[in-house]
Order: structure tokens, then sequence, then C-alpha cells
């Protein structure tokens, strides 16, 4: 297991009591891996600290706030790139056969475009596949990253670790097109980009 990307499901995950009690635990799991940069480990054990002084109903209530009501800060991948248009049910459907075809079964009560259940999937893999799957949703992360800089968000940090494992760096060309169809209201609205392939174009989790 690739611990870095499994942290990062958790942290990025509802928050509850286990998860804020593992909270020191996490920045010694990730030392320890050395898989990210020093600089970001700094960056996480911010969020670390600020977090592990909240209440944790507050820090719930900040949870849902942040990344429930908001489409722009939304973690469900697809609905940054298909709305909600009848596009996002077939890539839905697309991206649970992948994870499936790699032997990895989701709980029932996850959709397969939230992103902790992305990186719990990444985590059960190599570390260069991995990376190369993340090139193709990296630019949606950014735009998610991109609003919780604005914010000023702890959560920030995650999202630029997350974004600092990806193979590519983000497209800024792609992120400003998402911002720009984010802006209209039509859920019919032909989006320009293409659409995400989580096959990394070719590579497999296991491939040695």
């Amino acid at each position: 297991m690739i611990k870095s990307y499994k942290i990062l499901s958790l942290l990025l995950s509802y928050p509850n009591a286990e998860l804020q009690e593992f909270l020191p635990q996490a920045i010694t799991e990730l030392q320890n891996e050395s898989l990210l940069h020093p600089d970001k480990l700094k960056e996480i054990a911010q969020f670390v600290s600020h977090f592990g002084k909240t209440e944790l109903i507050d820090w719930q209530a900040e949870y849902v706030q942040l990344f429930d009501y908001s489409r722009s800060a939304s973690l469900h991948i697809f609905e940054h790139i298909k709305g909600d248009t009848k596009d996002r049910g077939q890539a839905m459907v697309d991206l649970l056969e992948f994870y499936n075809d790699k032997g990895w079964n989701l709980s029932a009560n996850e959709l397969p475009d939230y992103l902790p259940a992305l990186l719990e999937f990444l985590s059960l893999g190599e570390i260069p596949d991995a990376a190369e799957i993340l090139t193709e949703p990296v630019h949606v992360i950014n735009r998610i990253y991109l609003v919780l800089k604005e914010k000023e968000n702890p959560y920030k940090h995650l999202l630029s670790a997350v974004i600092s494992l990806s193979a590519k760096q983000p497209d800024g060309k792609a992120t400003a097109l998402l911002i720009q169809n984010e802006i209209s209201t039509d859920p019919d609205a032909e989006y320009e980009e293409k659409p995400i392939d989580f096959s990394g174009n070719g590579s497999c989790i296991n491939c040695k």
C-alpha cells in the first residue's frame, strides 16, 4: 500500500473522532514514507495542528459547509466537468467499471468520483501508475485547490499535496476553462475539454 495516498484519502474524508485521534500519527506515517516533499509535509502539519485543536462538531460543520454546499469546492470530480448533465451518470459507470477491472470494490455508500475514494484506490497500486492516473483529474483537483486557497482554508494544503503526487502538474488553460464552464448555470452546456480517462493512457495499477 502507498500510505501517503491512503492517509490523504482519510484526511479528505468526513471527519470523525477516530480521524481526529489519528492526526498526529498521520504526520509520522507521511514522514516515514517520504513520498511527499518536506514542504508539503510542513503544510499538512499546519492542517493537523489546526483541526487537532478544533472541536469535532465544528470541524464536521466546516467540512459540510465547505465541500457539500459549494460546487466549486466539491470533492466529486465529475461534478466539475459534467455538472448535472446526463453524461455524469455514464462517466460514473465507466469509472466504477475501471475500479472493478482492477479488482477493487467501492463501498456502497461512496460515489466513484469522490476524491477520497480515488485516492484510496490509488493507494493499492504502484507509485508510478498512481502518479500517471492522477494526471487525468489533476486540473480538476487544482480547481478545488484554488477555491480553498482563496478562502485561506487549511484543506488547501491537502489538495496541494495531492497535486504534487501527479506525474504532470495542472494545465492552467484546462483549469481556466473549468472555471469558465462552472459560471454557466445551463446543465446541458457542452464542455470543450477532453473527458477524463482514469486508465492513465494505458498504465495499469500492478504493472512492473
